[in-house]
């Protein structure tokens, strides 16, 4: 399944205790819906997911589903260091009414590569939803190769995408280049979306779309109408902004940039911190840029 050129990595917003504020969460799906999201993945990186207990996460599946009400694809982050639990959590995703599942690779144990293959090949076994595998060697401390996103996307008929965000763009184009048409490659990394989109890729799962889909989707129009020069154009304005999504751990940029823009979700659980000050002015100063040149200041 094709799930648009920019999938949003949905923050999780919480309030003033820590717990997840679901009016909040309604108003942010809003404003992602409204502002350029094709599809919403929740619970993943971007989400906190690491800190949300498996009952919170099934519970920000169900609320999620009913407050899209089928205005775009909700995709699940269901995927854990153990296979049992990734199971018991997909099945519930799937119960909840969700539209796909992202599979991160297991972090902490480091599996071999066939290790690996037999974890995504044996959740995949368990649901009838499309499967998006995530490599994000950062955070796992295992990469898994080209070699391997390959013989399950031509093996396991619904793993069908990968968010790959290892930055390695020769990653990306093998595996583009040995996979059919009907497996699609997402970039993980904003600052990658034009260069993936360039060699065959499909898009992005995105942390900036939070702040500038719009502005993204105008991107990815004038390239898929041939117009790439103001695709780059706008590409390098974009720029800044991406960068200053990761100036510090992700989310903690994320949701000060939305608390700034009025779109409130509240802070960060530990063990990550909130953006500090000298950060949070940087970042206002970078807003102001932006909305003066999007009103031709």
């Amino acid at each position: 399944m094709n799930f648009g050129s920019i999938m949003t990595a949905m923050v999780t917003p919480f309030d003033e205790r820590g717990d997840i504020d679901y009016p909040a969460t309604k108003t942010l799906i809003n404003h992602l819906l409204a502002n350029g999201t094709d599809a919403l993945v929740v619970a993943g990186t971007t989400g906190e997911s690491p800190t949300l207990t498996a009952q919170e996460k099934v519970e920000l599946f169900k609320f999620t589903v009913q407050t899209v009400a089928g205005r775009a694809p909700v995709i699940a982050g269901t995927g854990t260091n153990s296979t049992r639990e990734s199971i018991d959590l997909t099945i519930q995703a799937e119960e909840a009414g969700v539209d796909g599942i992202m599979l991160v690779v297991p972090y902490y144990n480091k599996p071999c590569q066939e290790g690996l293959y037999q974890h995504f090949h044996t959740i995949a076994q368990t649901t009838t939803l499309p499967i998006m595998l995530y490599n994000i060697p950062g955070r796992s401390a295992v990469n898994m190769l080209p070699d391997t996103i390959i013989r399950l996307a031509n093996n396991v008929s619904n793993i069908t995408s990968v968010k790959e965000a290892s930055g390695d763009l020769d990653a990306v184009a093998a595996i583009i280049e040995h996979t059919g048409d009907d497996f699609f490659v997402y970039t993980g990394d904003d600052s990658s979306t034009l260069p993936v989109l360039a060699i065959g890729g499909t898009g992005v799962v995105s942390v900036s779309a939070h702040i500038i889909g719009n502005e993204m989707q105008e991107m990815v129009r004038h390239f898929k109408t041939g117009n790439t020069k103001q695709a780059a154009t706008i590409y390098r304005g974009l720029l800044p902004i991406m960068k200053a999504m990761f100036a510090a751990p992700n989310p903690s940029p994320t949701k000060a940039a939305l608390n700034l823009t009025g779109v409130p979700v509240g802070g960060v659980r530990l063990p990550m911190i909130a953006l500090p000050d000298e950060q949070v002015e940087s970042l206002k100063d970078l807003l102001a840029l932006r909305n003066q040149s999007a009103v031709g200041l």
